[in-house]
Order: structure tokens, then C-alpha cells, then sequence
């Protein structure tokens, strides 16, 4: 079959990697000079792309990563990307042999799951991280169990090369959630301390993501994990942070007009004819829809597009592959134009898209889909 260039021609990403590179420097600002970033590349990148990422930032000097899955290290590591691998999830025991295979980290998600892995018959060593429950109450061995912390150190089988734990609200100013985060920080260093004081190397220590990073900016910690603001967003529109870094947006989505035509007044648009014309309108029907990871939850919401480097709103339901807007106001739209769903405008911003459908940014990104081509600026 004849290979065609079809990248731009219905719906896809435009990554601006300068603007990765420009959030990489900010964060760095932020952090002491020993730390070091492990980006959190999960979730294809928060949709921006895994691999496209992945190698930008190993060629900026980034060597240590996150992801949720071995699947994803495993990409990770087919792709070439050097340097250590966390996966931040639960491994199958029956898998454990390609954690080590493809020279990944595991998380040890609690006590009951490194014994089970320390009493394997395994080949080499697995490479570990050890997960501290501060309050998150997700995964992780209890900072009040540290008996059962010290015995992980003595497993036999497995290298302990960190220990780490996770804020769950350190993206709020709120008094209470301050002091819930400042216990969690306490609770993670006292339990680091005691260890220590038992004569063993906890190896490397990171506790703050991305509101941790510039919330906290004083816990001291071998790694930070930056996620979202690495991508250039918050995850809250209006979000607040004692530090303010000139982040900038990685992503863009974009899309074509394929129609364009008149309705008259009291015509309607799309399913269920949630929407009826008041008035004569141009309407134009875009190429993107809810399976390419727009929300359908946008529909009758006054959501905006930009088109020629104008406002249009989207009217009428939003369909699985496409969209309507109103282009009355805009002159000379013709088929085939671009339109930018998602941008750096206000309008636009992922941050008011989401807010707009009732989510936080992180799931709105990571929703895009894998029909949409990811296309480097």
C-alpha cells in the first residue's frame, strides 16, 4: 500500500519541545543544585507522547524517569532511552522477570509484596524503590510499620536503590491541608531518620511532585517528580503556588474544517437538536470529536475555538469524530482550515478546557488519543 503523509490532514498535536526545554530550566530553578528531576512520563506523557518526550529530555541531560507500568518501561527501554526506569505501580509477580530483563526500578507497593518477590528464585537482583504510606492511603508500607520497613532492608533478594512517598494535597493553600501536608513530610523523614539510625542506606529520597515542588520548595530530597508542569499547565484553572515559574504549554491540538454551510432560524445541529438557530447562521463542522479525547460533557457548555485567530463557539452536541461551531462572525473561513482546540489563549487554555468539563487538566490531557498524531514544532 502506498505510504501518504496524512499527519496534518484531519486532527492532531502539535508539541512544542522549546517550551519543554523552557519548563525544565524553570523547574531547575526551583530545586536545589544536587537535585535531580525524574520526569513523569506515564499516561503517554500526559498525552503529549512518550517516546517524543522520553528522547528530548534524555538529550537535555534528563536520565531518570517514572512511569505507571513495565509496559511502559518496556517501551521505554525499546525506544532506547537510558538512564533508571521507575515504575510507580504493581508489577505481576509473573512479570517481575522483565522488570529486571529491561534494567527497570520496581516499587515495592507494600511489605506482603517484597516478601513474596524476596522468596522468588530469581537470576539478579530486582531493583527497588520502597513506597511510604504518609497519609495517601493508596499503596505503600504504613511509615508507623517501620519493623516491617527494616526487614525490607534485609531482604536478600532485592536492591533498595530509594525510598519515596506521595503528597495528596500539597496543591492546596488551605490551613488544615498545609498542616496534613507538613505531618506527611514529617512522618516521611522521621521514618528516613530511623532507618538510618539502624545502620542502613535508604538509598535515593523524593517526595514532591509537582504542587510539591513549588509549594514546598524546602523539603530537600534527592529527586523532585514533576509532571504536569513540566508539560507547561497546572492542573486547576486559577490554581494558586508560592512559586511562580514562567511555564509554558507543550501541547496543542488542532483540527480542519471539512464543511461549511447555512441554517436557517429555528434549524437545528447535531444529536438529540439540543441546539436550535435563533437566527440565519454559518456553521462549520470540525474534524475532531469525544473518541479522539474532546469531552462530549463540552457540549452546551459556550466553548470556544479559535479559527484565523478568532473565537468561534461550539454549538450543538459533540459528536464521536466531529463537531459543529458558529463562524457567522468570522470571515473568510474556508474548508480545510486550521483549528486550535486546545492552545496558549485563555479561551482555549487546557487549564479552561477542563475546567469547562468538570475535570482537572492531567485527565483531560492524558484522554487525547492515539489517533491523534503527535507532530513536533
Amino acid at each position: 500500500m502506498e505510504k501518504r503523509n496524512i499527519t496534518k490532514d484531519r486532527a492532531w498535536i502539535e508539541i512544542n519541545l522549546e517550551n519543554l526545554e523552557n519548563n525544565i530550566k524553570e523547574i531547575k530553578k526551583v530545586i536545589d543544585e544536587k537535585c535531580k528531576i525524574m520526569a513523569i512520563v506515564k499516561a503517554n506523557a500526559y498525552g503529549h507522547g512518550m517516546i517524543n518526550i522520553a528522547k528530548k529530555l534524555n538529550e537535555m541531560g534528563i536520565e531518570d524517569f517514572a512511569v505507571a507500568t513495565l509496559s511502559e518501561g518496556i517501551e521505554l527501554r525499546e525506544n532506547n532511552i537510558k538512564g533508571n526506569i521507575l515504575i510507580l505501580g504493581y508489577t505481576d509477580f509473573k512479570d517481575i522477570e522483565y522488570v529486571i530483563k529491561y534494567d527497570l526500578i520496581q516499587t515495592i507497593v507494600d511489605y506482603e509484596y517484597a516478601k513474596k518477590v524476596d522468596e522468588m528464585k530469581l537470576e539478579n537482583k530486582i531493583k527497588v524503590h520502597i513506597k511510604i504510606n504518609t497519609g495517601m492511603n493508596r499503596i505503600g508500607t504504613s511509615y508507623k510499620n517501620i519493623e516491617q520497613l527494616i526487614q525490607i532492608y534485609q531482604m536478600k533478594n532485592i536492591e533498595i536503590l530509594g525510598i519515596f512517598s506521595h503528597f495528596c494535597v500539597a496543591d492546596s493553600t488551605k490551613k488544615e491541608d498545609e498542616e496534613f501536608t507538613k505531618k506527611q513530610i514529617n512522618n516521611f523523614f522521621n521514618c528516613i531518620n530511623t532507618i538510618k539510625e539502624q545502620g542502613y542506606n535508604v538509598g535515593k529520597i523524593h517526595i514532591q511532585s509537582s504542587y510539591g515542588i513549588l509549594n514546598y520548595p524546602e523539603v530537600k530530597c534527592d529527586y523532585v517528580r514533576p509532571g504536569i508542569i513540566m508539560y507547561g499547565n497546572y492542573s486547576s484553572k486559577g490554581d494558586k503556588t508560592k512559586i511562580i515559574p514562567n511555564i509554558k504549554p507543550v501541547l496543542s491540538l488542532k483540527a480542519r474544517i471539512t464543511t461549511i454551510k447555512e441554517i436557517a432560524q429555528g434549524e437545528s445541529v447535531s444529536y438529540g437538536r439540543t441546539y436550535i438557530s435563533q437566527t440565519t447562521k454559518k456553521i462549520a463542522t470540525v474534524s475532531i470529536g469525544y473518541a479522539d479525547g474532546y469531552p462530549r460533557n463540552l457540549s452546551g457548555k459556550g466553548v470556544k475555538v479559535l479559527i484565523n485567530n478568532e473565537y468561534a463557539g461550539i454549538i450543538g452536541r459533540i459528536c464521536m469524530d466531529q463537531l459543529v461551531v458558529d463562524i457567522s462572525d468570522i470571515r473568510n473561513v474556508k474548508q480545510g482550515d486550521i483549528v486550535t482546540l486546545i492552545g496558549e489563549e485563555k479561551e482555549i487554555s487546557a487549564e479552561e478546557i477542563s475546567y469547562k468539563s468538570h475535570t482537572i487538566t492531567n485527565e483531560l490531557l492524558c484522554r487525547l488519543g492515539d489517533r491523534l498524531e503527535r507532530v513536533n514544532l
